[in-house]
């Protein structure tokens, strides 16, 4: 059992528990972010769900595991924010690379499909069925049905100039997709359509709902939740995710058994990305990705100290240039690794009674800022042009620290 998981010792506590009957009925996944916990989640629907002699083994044929390995079992509901689009564009380079050298063709097949689907999976209608956006989402959704199913396991493979046609069209729609109508929280809506579904009952199999980046979700949703979770259905198995499990509300905790996934060090990191994408790289999984941004990293970084220096100087940055140069801070990676320069610049100031205090201030306001984004839902450029208010006025409340720390630099 999770063949795929490497480098994590829950694995062998998660086997033991199915297999000696003693998964409970809602758990929660935690540990850092690129720790595997997505992938335990749905290897854990997958092997619940086995039929098959090798039960619970990645290489079963079975009917039930077959759709699973390529995420098209109905038993299996996933939401929650993520972004999609590094891994969708590194499992397309693995893919078509993987088909010109003739070299773990299936493997890296199944790499694409899946990455794919992990976000048209949170698209499934039985979420959206209130909401006026279902048949724009649905334009989307079933073009990259039709073009995933030319690519599918075990159909065969065109040449690889229809093949990387295929790819091009089916990234550009998931882009397309998770750029228009990703979210930023877990709604309350998704939340009560989810409840339904699990109380309807099934003739065999495990319903499985997994929730991932469970501490983005806003009050409403957190209480929809927990009343599921009070009396939950029968056989269905909630599996919820988070990196920040201190976010997460107490009373949740208190109902759900906790798994922790700890950080991977980067020689782990090194064989991940050797085996999972056939790449060399020294690094982090999270920093293998970034390679597929549409902005480096150093360009972020650049327009970040032209944001911060603009104003403790007490310029007003032109922030909808800055947003439209960021492309729109899509992916939210973006946003984040913005933000965390931020952090790291105004760390500067560290240096005296002031400046201490500016930090501090400092700190909440860019942690303010991500929050207004990500949870409460507030446009980027809003978001930032009142992170640009408030940083000049912890500026100018503390007598210029900011930009004294700023100019030794």
């Amino acid at each position: 059992m999770y063949d795929n998981l490497l480098f994590q010792s829950v694995d062998s506590l998660l086997t033991s528990d199915i297999k000696n009957d003693n998964l409970p009925g809602s758990i929660l996944f935690s540990g850092p972010d690129a720790s595997g916990k997505l992938t335990a989640a749905l290897e854990t629907s997958r092997i619940l769900s086995c039929r098959g002699p090798k039960k619970g083994k990645w290489l079963c044929d079975c009917s039930s595991c077959l759709q699973h390995k390529a995420l098209v079992n109905s038993n299996t509901i996933l939401l929650g924010p993520r972004d999609c689009s590094l891994e969708i564009s590194a499992a397309k380079k693995t893919f078509l690379t993987a088909f010109y050298r003739n070299e773990h063709v299936e493997a890296a097949r199944y790499l694409f499909v899946r990455s794919v689907r992990k976000l048209t999976m949170r698209f499934n209608p039985i979420l959206w069925q209130d909401s006026k956006k279902l048949s724009k989402i649905s334009s989307y959704t079933s073009t990259l049905d039709e073009l995933l199913e030319e690519i599918d396991p075990p159909r065969e493979l065109p040449d690889y100039e229809a093949l990387s046609k295929i790819c091009d069209k089916i990234e550009k729609e998931a882009l397309g997709l998770e750029e228009e109508f990703m979210y930023d929280s877990i709604s309350i809506s998704h939340i009560r359509n989810l409840s339904s579904w699990a109380h309807i009952s099934l003739s065999e199999g495990k319903k499985v709902i997994v929730i991932e980046k469970a501490d983005r979700m806003l009050e409403g949703a957190r209480n929809a939740l927990l009343k599921i979770l009070e009396e939950p259905p029968e056989n269905t198995v909630f599996i919820l995710t988070t990196s920040k499990r201190n976010s997460v509300m107490p009373t949740i905790l208190s109902r759900v058994r906790t798994y922790n996934f700890i950080a991977r060090t980067n020689t782990q990191s090194k064989e991940i990305i050797n085996r999972v994408y056939h790449d060399e790289f020294e690094g982090s999984i999270e920093q293998y990705l970034q390679l597929f941004m549409a902005i480096p990293p150093e360009t972020i970084k650049q327009y970040t100290h032209t944001f911060y220096k603009e104003i403790v100087n007490g310029i007003i940055p032109d922030v909808a240039a800055l947003v439209k140069n960021c492309n729109k801070f899509d992916p939210r990676l973006l946003l984040r690794l913005f933000l965390e320069n931020i952090y790291e610049i105004q760390k500067t100031a560290l240096t005296c009674a002031k400046g201490v205090e500016a930090s501090s201030q400092c700190t909440k306001a860019v942690g303010d800022c991500w929050n207004n984004v990500t949870v409460y839902n507030m446009s980027v450029e809003a978001s930032l042009e009142q992170l640009v208010k408030e940083i000049a006025l912890i500026n100018r409340l503390n007598e210029n620290v900011l930009k004294q720390a700023y100019d030794k630099l």
